[in-house]
Formats: structure tokens, sequence, C-alpha cells
């Protein structure tokens, strides 16, 4: 019988994940699918009804659903309840579980680096941010800092992961050796010509961390890139969260070059 997977959120525009676990599927030879499943809110309890009820094998989470999920999970992985938020949703001895692979996305291009940074600011305050975060703490990054146009969410996320706020305008007097975008600012569309980082203001070899993905290369990267600095474009993220999915799906490794390269394609970006 064909295993379904899919996406839940509201709306759902386009995304690249039916293309990435398709393919992945296909890879393995695995008899499976994923699908889009545009999922209003007033609906996610009827959703969830029907992924005890039928042959829904995993399910990935985005906006809105990634905390009111919570309330219909068995089980919560500890990464999952640290950031206070699920995108993925998994079986395991009978009872369904919530995982955060964001935050394995959002590490894996560090662990990555020929050395980690020991100093970090994210920029944002979101969901994403808290992402960051427990990254950042899974990496043993001691002295992190976050930064947001309005400090008080700034200050919760800065009380929960025992990080440290500072003020939005203050954010570039920081010489932090990591910066991580999790703000939407360079996105495509009315804010693709905006970066949270004035060009000329980068410290000094540090590496930029944008998890905007479309475009490629942000105003940021590009800046950053420019002054001298390493970058790790948002795809990095999406791909090793999307990795991690499938893992915790198949058990089965995707390969990750031939994911980042079908990731690249869909984006209309070459390689």
């Amino acid at each position: 019988m064909t295993k379904i997977h899919g996406i839940i959120g509201w709306p759902l525009g386009h995304s690249l994940s039916p293309a990435l676990h398709n393919f992945g599927f296909e890879t393995i030879g695995l008899d499976a699918r994923y699908e889009a499943w545009p999922t209003p809110p007033e609906d996610l309890g009827d959703f969830m009804d029907r992924f005890r009820s039928e042959n829904i094998r995993g399910v990935s989470v985005t906006i809105p659903h990634k905390r009111t999920v919570m309330q219909y999970v068995d089980e919560m992985t500890f990464r999952a309840k640290s950031v206070g938020a699920v995108n993925t949703l998994f079986w395991k001895d009978g009872n369904i579980w919530g995982e955060n692979t964001d935050v394995i996305g959002l590490a894996e291009p560090l662990r990555q680096l020929d050395e980690l940074p020991g100093s970090a600011m994210i920029l944002g305050a979101g969901g994403a941010a808290r992402a960051a975060a427990a990254a950042l703490r899974e990496l043993d990054v001691e002295n992190v800092t976050v930064a947001n146009r309005t400090r008080s969410k700034a200050e919760i996320i800065a009380h929960d992961f025992v990080l440290r706020a500072v003020d939005w305008q203050a954010r570039m007097d920081e010489r932090p050796e990591l910066i991580i975008n999790t703000t939407p600012l360079g996105m495509s569309g009315d804010l693709e010509a905006l970066s949270p980082w004035d060009a000329d203001r980068f410290p000094e070899g540090c590496v930029v961390y944008d998890i905007v993905y479309n475009p490629l290369r942000t105003k940021l990267l590009r800046e950053a890139q420019a002054a001298g600095c390493r970058t790790i474009e948002g795809l990095e993220m999406f791909l090793h969260q999307g990795l991690a999915q499938f893992r915790l799906w198949t058990g089965k490794n995707l390969d990750e070059q031939a994911a980042r390269e079908l990731l690249l394609e869909q984006l209309g970006t070459k390689g």
C-alpha cells in the first residue's frame, strides 16, 4: 500500500517539499508519495483525525500550525519542546510524535564549518529565531545575542534560551562572529531590496547566514560576500531540515548533493 505523506499550512503557497520528498521516495524505490494539503486553522483538528485514521505516515507542518498542532500529538522530542513548535509529524511505537527539524536544518551547515564561531547574533524573534537559538545551544555556542524591532519579543527568546537581547538600533554595534538572519527582509517580492545589516558594518571575517532562500543570494548575502565574509544560503537550512524529515519517515539517508541539485533546479538556479 502506498505510504502517504504531505505538508499542511494556510495559505499553502508554492513549496519545494513535494519535489524533494517525491524525488527521495523514487530514489530509494519506496512506494510512497508526498502531497500538499492546504489546511485552514479551523480544519486542523479534522486533519489530525484523518492523520490517525488513514495511511498517512508523515507530515510537514508550516505556518500557522507549528504551535497549535502540538495539542494534537502524543509525544514531542526535547528539541520540539524547547523551541515550542513542531514542523514534523511521524509515527513511533503507535504514537504520533512531533519534532522540529528546523533546528537540525539550521545547525547542519554550521557543523560543516572548519571552526564553529564563538559568538553569534540572531536577527528576528519569530519561530525561526527560536529554532536558531536552539541550534546554537546544541552547538555549544555560548555568546549569543538576539535583536528584533520589537525588543520585548527578543527578550522572551533571551529569557527562554538564556541569551542576551540587544536593541535593534544597536545591533550593528556588536561584533559577532556569526550573523543569522531569521527576518523576512530580502525575501522575493516587496522585501527583496532590503537587508537587516548595513553593507559597511559587517565584522571582519564573520559568517553570515540567511535563512531566506528565495532569492538564493539575498541582498544581505551579496553584500556580506563583497565585504569578505563567508556566507551560508537559506537553501542549506531548507535542504537539511528536509533530509532530517526524510530520515524520520523512511529510516534512509537521501543523497545530499543530488537533493541540493534538485532544489536548485526547482528554484531555476544553476548549481
